[in-house]
């Protein structure tokens, strides 16, 4: 019997040895290659039952180009930002994502920078080595007992960090128009300003969505608290970059956590490599030493079941021919 071809895209998987002795359990051959173009997209796809994908756009053009035995697409992480959705169903294929991955490893990504922000750590820890022991006045280090912890996306990763940082706030409340309020546990706002004018530290848990795009910008962060907090680990595109760059220099905001950016990798030139008061990561939320196998795991489990079934375990189906 013919072993169905996972073609994957180059980058996608970081270590080998997270799928390769998956692939000999179940019978599938893996074919790695740059997606850049839709030729190259032609080319790899050849044959190939499923595409595998991390971060690199999958656009109508490239949907287009898919050879006519890719059954299914498969998303290895949450968001979705990077395929064209409504492409995949004209064109009949699948596309499977992994929402529950890495629930417990976002969640905890957020409430450290929550924590070492307040606790100005990072300065902290610069001005001994530096200096030999504290050289600058204390800084601003707010009472988390006495402030509200605003999240805007309630959604699994979201709903851990509020219940993760219920005992540290005097309140915890929401903003997330795909949810009703009298069946969550915690006090959800009916809009971003409400939740911006009363937090004290806002994380950001939403999909990238045109609606979304750039949804704190200079005149959301003016409704905001003078010296409230922000952490993204999400996607990049929620925040104006330089509105936010901005505000952390007139302390408008006194401090933020970013692990998601506009572009990835961050550019040397980006405002905020220079910004005040601001914890970077390079989009590693997702990462701890299970969490990164289990996400490259499930996705090839996902399309080989698809692809022998038409059914799917572990992460969801977004795009779902059978449903046309």
């Amino acid at each position: 019997m013919t072993k169905p071809i996972f073609a994957v895209a180059t980058g996608s998987i970081a270590m080998p040895n997270w799928i390769d002795p998956l692939a000999k359990e179940l019978g599938f051959e893996l074919r790695p290659g740059s997606i850049d173009t839709p030729a190259e997209v032609a080319e790899l796809t050849e044959g190939a039952t499923s595409l595998l994908v991390a971060v690199q756009p999958v656009t109508r053009e490239k949907i287009a180009a898919l050879a006519s035995s890719v059954e299914s697409i498969g998303r290895m992480g949450v968001g979705l930002d990077n395929i064209d959705l409504d492409a995949a169903k004209e064109h009949g294929i699948a596309v499977v994502h992994q929402p529950a991955y890495a629930i417990d490893e976002v969640s905890n990504h957020a409430a450290a920078m929550i924590l070492a922000s307040n606790r100005v750590l990072l300065q902290s820890d610069q001005d001994l080595r530096s200096n030999g022991w504290r050289t600058q006045d204390f800084p601003r280090v707010m009472s988390l007992e006495n402030s509200v912890l605003g999240v805007i996306g309630c959604g699994r990763i979201g709903h851990a960090l509020m219940t993760k940082m219920r005992p540290f706030f005097t309140e915890v409340i929401g903003y997330d128009p795909m949810l009703k309020a009298d069946s969550f546990d915690f006090e959800l706002v009916s809009s971003v300003d409400e939740i911006l004018k009363r937090s004290d530290v806002i994380s950001l848990h939403s999909p990238l969505t045109p609606e979304t795009k750039n949804l704190i910008d200079a005149r959301a962060i003016s409704v905001m608290k003078d010296g409230a907090m922000l952490v993204n680990v999400s996607r990049g595109g929620l925040i104006d970059e330089i509105a936010l760059a901005a505000a952390l220099a007139s302390g408008k905001i006194s401090a933020a956590g970013l692990d998601v950016f506009e572009a990835e990798p961050l550019p040397e030139n980006s405002v905020l490599r220079g910004a005040p008061n601001l914890i970077l990561s390079s989009h590693i939320a997702w990462y701890s030493e299970v969490a990164g196998p289990r996400l490259v795991q499930w996705s090839a489990k996902d399309v080989f079941e698809y692809h022998k079934s038409k059914s799917i375990t572990h992460g969801r189906l977004a795009v779902d021919p059978r449903s046309n």
